[in-house]
């Protein structure tokens, strides 16, 4: 059994996503304690126990201590199985933090999976499924793992009711990636979404957003309006999500969601100026990417490097996790707050 302090580092939901995962694919039961201790809301909350039952079902893990507000969990696999699985986080909390510790696990899992989630999927404090589909996954496919990721329905903050689909195909291993030479920017794509809202709404995002772009020197390429007309989406709101690649495989990304008395030309500018400040870094990984790719890099075999514009807390605790629970080796080159390297040599088995 090995225990890990929960308030290690950034010391939030991240940990606990990182070593259950980990504690599935490397068949090691983990005691996790002080779970989310500096939270205003400390211990478990719904979106965490979702993440925790989901692994459990498909590890047939036993779990101690598993209740809202709980500061201390046991987690104890058994091996991985995959299947048809439906899991419902009940509030608007994230889908795409739940997939943030299945993914890696049905990856090595002993057959295909399909996975339905309901809850939130255009979360403030978490990825929105656009930028799962069309920033994280693309650099998870390039290593190995096929899978395919759905939105169906989207949800918002506070009703939620989203529903997305994720089909995974297993592998016996993934490829490392070297990805820090920043090349040259092939194009720059983006979305802007609403849900029972006025059209002229994510038209108004969209034309925002290409207009920041084009004053800075890029022309998008690729830009879809959603205006949720196809569905009947449960929740009220809007967002935009840019996302540009580099020749060299680089992912750099920006977004933004609406909000009431939020103009809507202000969300397009938004997701273009977060875009755009990543971009003049010259990294090909953008700030949030590299905190997700830390456990795929531990995974991947042999040697990976990734160069990201900035290294975050969130990276720095993902590195710590990772490195108590399995044999991969890390090194760092940079500093908190500024562009820097990590390079893993893996080491999980």
């Amino acid at each position: 059994m090995i225990e890990i302090d929960g308030s290690i580092g950034e010391g939030g939901g991240q940990v606990l996503r990182i070593c259950l995962a980990l504690s599935a694919l490397t068949q090691k039961p983990v005691t996790i304690k002080n779970i989310r201790l500096n939270r205003k809301n400390p211990g478990l909350r719904s979106q965490h126990l979702t993440a925790i039952r989901a692994l459990a079902e498909v590890t047939a893990a036993k779990v101690g201590r598993l209740a809202i507000g709980s500061s201390k969990l046991v987690f104890s696999p058994g091996p991985i199985r995959g299947g048809t699985f439906h899991f419902d986080v009940k509030t608007a909390g994230s889908t795409t933090l739940v997939l943030q510790a299945l993914l890696p696990v049905l990856a090595f899992a002993d057959q295909r999976s399909s996975v339905t989630l309901v809850g939130g999927t255009n979360n403030p404090l978490a990825p929105q499924a656009d930028y799962v589909i069309n920033v994280l996954n693309p650099v998870i496919v390039s290593m190995g793992f096929k899978h395919r990721f759905r939105l169906i329905k989207r949800g918002f903050y506070p009703r939620g009711g989203g529903l997305i689909n994720v089909l995974t195909e297993p592998v016996n291993e993934l490829h490392p990636v070297d990805i820090v030479n920043m090349g040259t920017v092939e194009g720059i794509s983006g979305i802007s979404h609403s849900c029972n809202l006025p059209t002229h709404v994510v038209e108004r995002q969209a034309n925002a957003a290409k207009r920041s772009c084009s004053r800075a020197g890029f022309q998008t390429t690729g830009f879809v309006c959603d205006p949720g007309l196809a569905t009947k989406d449960p929740s009220t709101g809007s967002g935009v999500v840019l996302w540009a690649e580099t020749s060299t495989g680089g992912k750099l990304a920006g977004d933004s969601l609406g909000a009431p008395g939020k103009p809507a030309e202000r969300v397009g500018e938004e997701a273009a100026a977060k875009l755009l400040s990543q971009l003049s870094i010259g990294a090909p990984i953008d700030t949030h990417l590299s905190d997700q790719l830390i456990v795929w890099l531990a995974l991947a075999k042999g040697r990976s490097r990734i160069k990201t514009t900035m290294l975050t807390l969130h990276a720095i605790t993902a590195i710590k996790v990772t490195e108590k629970l399995t044999s991969s080796q890390f090194k760092i080159r940079g500093k908190v707050g500024e562009s820097g390297i990590i390079q893993c040599i893996s080491g999980v088995a």
